[in-house]
């Protein structure tokens, strides 16, 4: 054998080697940073997130912002400061799409979630006003609470720890009394022949209210979403008009969405 096919060789050795020993840090600790990488395996930020990404195509674990996680599951409710932390720029990207969907005067619900709370702080940094928003999350009404030209309403409830949102009977009651022009669902699950879930009992009769307030349903899902199933069904596809997700997702997957009359943004 040529000597340097002997050293490419014995690089992506090593190279396999080291990934093999940042799924074993990831199995152990549940994460890990690139900051770790540099400087557990001596190599640069950019071999590190390099290493982290062919994981993530892999299936083996879950980019996040500065890092990556564990593969999670779907039925578990993981808290809203961990899950802030993962798919972070695709997050944003879909933030971004679903302001401009938005126009001045309208009434707007914002669902509990880490992807409306991108939308709220485009709302905010895009001057979109006026506007009334209406939201069970403590995060949303807090990035909003001092925005000028929007009006908040804000639902309570049972304060569900894990999500910093109010969900349970007296929400759905006061949600009844309420009309609004635009629902965007933030969902755990988007299952195409089972329909949107979430980790929560309460939250996803919630949900189901939130759906009958809205003349229309935006959905707010990055690529990790979809094929995955939840503890509790939200609604079937045809409860929402739009679904907004980012390239990653399977490009046959939204064809089949399309074709059920679902318009998919993909950004």
């Amino acid at each position: 054998m040529e000597p340097v096919a002997t050293e490419i060789k014995r690089n992506r050795l090593l190279s396999e080697e080291r990934r093999r020993k940042i799924q074993e840090v990831i199995e152990q600790d549940g994460r890990i940073t690139v900051e770790e990488i540099v400087g557990k395996f001596k190599v640069s930020a950019v071999t590190a997130r390099a290493d982290l990404d062919i994981l993530s195509d892999r299936g083996d674990l879950v980019r996040s912002h500065g890092g990556a996680v564990r593969q999670l599951n779907p039925v578990v409710d993981y808290p809203l400061r961990f899950k802030e932390t993962i798919h972070h720029a695709e997050k944003v990207r879909i933030g971004h799409a679903a302001a401009q969907l938005i126009k001045p005067n309208q009434t707007i619900i914002l669902d509990s979630g880490t992807t409306t709370a991108q939308i709220a702080r485009q709302i905010k940094t895009a001057r979109i006003q006026p506007l009334t928003i209406i939201t069970n999350a403590l995060n949303i009404a807090y990035e909003l609470a001092e925005t000028e030209g929007v009006s908040l309403i804000m639902i309570g409830g049972i304060l569900r720890h894990a999500s910093s949102s109010f969900v349970g009977p007296q929400a759905e009651r006061m949600l009844q009394d309420l009309h609004a022009d635009e629902l965007f669902l933030a969902v755990d699950g988007l299952d195409p022949d089972e329909g949107f879930s979430t980790p929560d009992i309460l939250e996803a009769q919630l949900n189901k209210v939130m759906i009958r307030a809205a003349n229309e349903v935006t959905v707010v899902a990055d690529a990790s979403k979809f094929g995955r199933r939840s503890l509790s069904l939200i609604g079937k596809m045809d409860c929402a008009q739009r679904i907004i997700t980012d390239n990653r997702v399977d490009g046959g997957v939204a064809a089949k969405l399309r074709e059920r009359g679902l318009e998919v943004i993909v950004v």
